[in-house]
């Protein structure tokens, strides 16, 4: 939709929700649920104090938490959505009346000139929980996509993941079962030609406090090939996150704050104890809504790179973006768009990206 009303504001494209602001403004709008507490009368007061439970019957009252790689979402979309500096994109999605969707990707690399892409088809089976959902790139490479939700067990989610390069013979397979409650969501992965491997993550929720965690077990090799820990905050009009990546040897922090209804703000740090550089990488960024069909959205990180994006909803189901990505170190030198750097980066980049949605 081009405008879809909100108690905030009217939002711009009918972009991806994000699930840590969903949890912050479900678990604000659970905890004003009822009466204030200054109304509580006496015997209810009574009845509390009989049942041993109640601390455990409040859990039930908390929003299912983000997924373990959705935390810090806000923030990595503000400053990665958006920008479509890496060449010309082009997707279009339309749904058949049988509720079967297709999707045409493709993306023409502004360096290499090469064009990349994909065509999928999702096949929705509501009355069975089923989704199955077939690709097949122009790299040659065919997946299918298998997904089971709360037949089994309410909250569960089995998911069956396949590729297969007919050309080098190379196949891949993985089984995903994630598990949602309120306060928990967990996800185990099993690859079954890469290790094999068992891969367990686990997030808890409370009053907005988020502890995650995720583990690797490879068999091979019987060990535990990798490890990571989060922990964060969220509220309505903020999130804040710290994850300990890479065996807890890089380190980032980022936040997101939602300013008015029309400006949000966040920003990202990154410390990797391995580097030899020892220092900080560090980037900011804004968006701010023009009107309730489109917005600008600006970045900087510490090494001069400034990006600028614009996106314009032109109708209901038509999208355009564009994005430039500019050295400052460098704007006063000779370099073109498009030119490489003598480290083989490119100085200047420039990108647009058109979305068709029916």
């Amino acid at each position: 939709m081009l405008a879809i009303p909100t108690t905030d504001r009217l939002l711009v494209v009918s972009e991806g929700i994000n699930p840590l602001h969903t949890y912050a403004v479900l678990r604000r709008s659970r905890a004003t649920m009822g009466r204030f507490p200054s109304e509580t009368t006496s015997t209810e007061l009574q009845q509390q104090e009989k049942n041993p439970h109640q601390e455990i019957n409040n859990m039930s009252t908390q929003p299912v938490p983000p997924s373990f790689k959705d935390l810090g979402k806000a923030a990595n979309d503000l400053l990665g959505k958006d920008y479509p500096i890496s060449g010309t994109n082009l997707e279009v999605k339309t749904k058949a009346p049988n509720n079967v969707v297709f999707k045409v990707a493709g993306l023409r690399d502004g360096k290499s000139g090469v064009i990349a892409g994909d065509l999928e088809a999702k096949y929705l089976l509501p009355k069975y929980g089923l989704t199955f959902t077939p690709t097949w790139s122009t790299s040659n490479l065919v997946k299918a996509q298998f997904e089971l939700e709360n037949k089994i067990a309410k909250g569960l989610k089995l998911d069956l993941a396949t590729s297969m390069n007919p050309v080098s013979n190379a196949k891949n397979a993985a089984l995903t079962a994630t598990y949602k409650q309120p306060g928990l969501h967990t996800r185990t992965l099993v690859d079954l030609f890469r290790g094999p491997s068992f891969t367990l993550d686990a997030v808890i929720g409370r009053d907005g406090f988020l502890v995650g965690g995720d583990a690797t077990y490879d068999v091979q090799k019987a060990a535990i090939s990798k490890y990571n820990a989060i922990v964060g905050y969220s509220a309505p009009e903020y999130a804040i996150t710290l994850h300990g990546l890479s065996n807890l040897s890089t380190f980032h922090a980022s936040y997101y704050h939602k300013v008015n209804r029309d400006v949000e703000a966040g920003a990202k740090a990154i410390y990797d104890s391995k580097s030899s550089s020892k220092n900080i990488s560090l980037e900011v960024g804004t968006r701010a809504y023009l009107d309730n069909a489109s917005f600008i959205k600006a970045k900087i990180n510490n090494t001069g790179i400034l990006g600028l994006g614009y996106t314009q909803a032109l109708r209901p189901g038509v999208k355009v973006s564009f994005g430039l990505a500019l050295d400052t170190q460098q704007v006063s030198g000779a370099a073109a768009i498009n030119d490489e750097k003598p480290g083989g980066l490119n100085a200047h980049k420039v990108g647009a990206s058109l979305t068709f949605e029916s």
